[in-house]
């Protein structure tokens, strides 16, 4: 750490609240920026760790649109599914707050003023896209089209979720209103814009700065800079019913732009956590400002973030962008909409207790460099041969002997070989190792260097076999669990940031509590004397029908977002194939079952005119005896044909969903028999 660093402001980005967060979410920048304040924490430094809900924007008023009800009903509901999923997954943030409440309007309104009055906003009449059916302009994410990067049919106008391309709506291919499904018409309306062509220089200077960045933000925002159309100006606001309103005499019915309004939500909920000591961690240059993000918010928070802090002037930059790729699940990209995705505050139901597994799993697999795929195969794999075959088995074989064969106090060791000198010197620098990889981000890493003191403690007792020697050798066996213990001691203060659950519980066992980082880098925690307790495993084995039920409902999820599913059309016929057909309406006047025939129905039905013998394979979906007096239609004129020894006279119209289900097609019941289908 450098010494001219005083504190820390850490950011998770804002999710929107118009949907829970899904796994894609917690492994792009819940976890890591948690994992990070946690250490920081332990390291005794000065920080504030802040979120909140971003409740403004295009996808809240579609949310409400498609629900029924006011936006505020929405941003209600899904601020306190998010915030309550986060915070019992153990994300620590020192607030969580909300872009609607008192505090964030005035800053963000403040904000836009003081821009304006710095003459940094430029004022513009220009065409944008109306909506002629519904009667409104089109804020970005109300059009849809064809992205021009990737092709991808359904990219928003303001960026392609397919390629993570930021776009304008006027960029895409066969734009369409999502409101309606108009074609949009280009309309002229005022707007004030962020002349970011203007400040490209600026920018440009600022991104150079940090070229130790991760390859793929620094990469990401010089493809900007440098692209053959370079920056454009971006309009800060919109014209909507739902939004922090432009704080303009001229500005009527039109409200902040959403990636205006959404970072300034840092800054309010430090005001709102800290009062007048907000300055210290948004305005002195002794502060460290690390943004965790997704890879989808990088343009947002090195380019169009600072350019704003930089043109109201007076703001620390962002020193660190550590922003990670996308989690796919099961092969597939993670998408809302087609309700593929691993919902928190679902697994939290499903998982009760097993918290730190899923912070072990996307932490293992965090997307740190390339897109990664969760799988819950993989889920399965790692608790059973990981957590619970290396570190539990570990741990829970340290208290169990202790308990056997001491009562639970830690023994004092006698004279210490070099099989022991050498665990105990990798017991204090585990903290050094683990270090060095959380200070670069590398949190993959860091919860692999942990999990090394584990898999020391295996071997160390493996190859020690301490059980083989307390009859004979006691004072051997005594240091070789004196220094298992010390092993146990160490892993329960490196496991906190990552495992925070597991490690508060293991604490509590020893008899610690959670020590700062630096008193971490030692060789003895358990003194002789000690008293250690044991209140189980830490962790359990996931079972096999476990993780096939966890498949089967995401696939049955997935299949209800898609709606129903139906068969290709026939060939085309003519009309004079078609008046071949004899429809008539029939009733059912009985029926049974035909016998070594599981499918098959014997029914006679009533044609008015004459009463016909029909087999129909309907039994799976019907019993005999809720049959008569059913009303159905009836195709008269089919050829007869011998079915399990009953010939048939004609065939029952029905009608089949996606999955099979079988109904007869509607007649009324005041239609007599015989008469014509046409």
């Amino acid at each position: 750490m450098s010494t001219d660093i005083s504190r820390y402001t850490i950011t998770a980005a804002l999710p929107y609240a118009n949907g829970p967060v899904h796994i894609g979410h917690l492994a792009g920048c819940y976890l890591p920026s948690d994992i990070y304040a946690r250490y920081q924490r332990k390291q005794g430094r000065e920080l504030i760790f802040v979120c909140g809900t971003d409740e403004h924007g295009a996808a809240i008023n579609m949310k409400a649109q498609a629900e029924g009800v006011q936006p505020k009903e929405i941003v209600d509901k899904y601020h306190a599914i998010i915030r309550d999923s986060l915070k019992d997954i153990g994300i620590s943030f020192d607030i969580f707050s909300r872009t609607s409440n008192e505090t964030h309007h005035k800053t963000a309104q403040e904000f836009f003023k003081e821009m304006y009055k710095n003459g940094s906003l430029e004022e513009k009449t220009t065409a944008q896209y109306y909506d002629p059916q519904a009667g409104q302009f089109l804020a970005d994410r109300f059009i849809m089209g064809e992205c021009p990067n990737c092709h991808f049919a359904e990219a928003y106008g303001d960026q392609c979720e397919n390629c993570g391309t930021s776009l304008s709506p006027t960029e895409l291919i066969s734009p369409k209103s999502r409101l309606s499904g108009a074609a949009p018409e280009l309309k002229e309306t005022k707007h004030w814009f962020l002349p970011l062509d203007h400040l490209s220089d600026k920018i440009k200077s600022y991104i150079q700065s940090h070229k130790d960045w991760k390859p793929n933000v620094y990469g990401q925002c010089m493809s900007w800079l440098e692209s053959k159309d370079g920056l454009q100006a971006r309009s800060m606001t919109r014209d909507l019913d739902w939004g922090i309103p432009v704080p303009l005499d001229d500005a009527e019915g039109k409200v902040l732009y959403v990636w205006f309004d959404a970072p300034i939500g840092y800054i309010s909920a430090t005001k709102e956590l800290l009062g007048d000591a907000w300055v210290d961690y948004w305005k002195k240059d002794d502060t460290k400002l690390v943004h965790f993000i997704g890879k989808d918010n990088i343009v947002f928070h090195c380019i169009t973030f600072p350019a704003m802090l930089m043109e109201h002037g007076g703001f620390h930059l962002a020193d660190e962008v550590p922003a990670n790729e996308f989690l796919n699940l099961e092969g597939k990209k993670i998408s809302t909409s087609r309700n593929w995705a691993v919902w928190l505050h679902e697994y939290l139901e499903d998982f009760k207790g097993q918290e730190d597994v899923l912070r072990y799993v996307l932490t293992a697999t965090a997307p740190e460099s390339k897109d990664n795929d969760f799988t819950w195969l993989d889920f399965q794999t790692r608790n059973n041969s990981e957590l619970v075959a290396i570190l539990g088995n570990f741990v829970n074989r340290v208290q169990v002997l202790m308990q056997k064969y001491y009562d639970g106090a830690i023994p004092a060791a006698s004279k210490l070989e070099t099989v022991d000198e050498e665990a105990l010197t990798e017991v204090a620098a585990a903290p050094t190792t683990i270090e060095e990889s959380l200070e670069k981000y590398r949190f993959r890493e860091a919860l692999s260097r942990m999990m090394s003191l584990a898999r020391l403690g295996n071997k160390y007792l493996a190859d020690q076999e301490p059980w083989k020697r307390i009859k004979d050798q006691p004072q051997r066996t005594a240091t070789i669990m004196y220094v298992a213990a010390q092993i146990t001691a160490q892993l329960s203060q490196m496991m906190e940031p990552f495992l925070p659950f597991s490690a508060a519980k293991l604490q509590e066992d020893l008899g610690m509590e959670n020590w700062a980082w630096s008193e971490c880098s030692r060789k003895e925690f358990l003194a002789p004397g000690s008293k250690i307790a044991s209140s189980g495993h830490l962790f359990s084995k996931v079972e096999d029908k476990i993780i096939e039920a966890q498949k089967d409902k995401l696939e049955a999820m997935a299949k209800a977002a898609q709606g129903p599913s139906y068969e290709p059309v026939k060939d085309e016929i003519q009309f004079e194939d078609f008046t071949k057909l004899d429809l008539r309406v029939g009733t059912i006047v009985s029926a049974q079952k035909v016998k070594k025939a599981n499918k098959l129905l014997h029914l006679e039905v009533d044609l008015g005119f004459e009463t016909r013998t029909i087999v129909s394979g309907i039994a799976e979906h019907f019993s005999p005896e809720e049959l008569p007096g059913t009303k159905v239609s009836v195709v008269a004129n089919l050829a007869p044909r011998k079915l399990r020894g009953v010939m048939s006279q004609g065939m029952i119209l029905m009608a089949e969903d996606s999955d099979g289900k079988l109904t007869f097609t509607s007649v009324p019941e005041s239609m007599p028999n015989g008469s014509i289908i046409r």
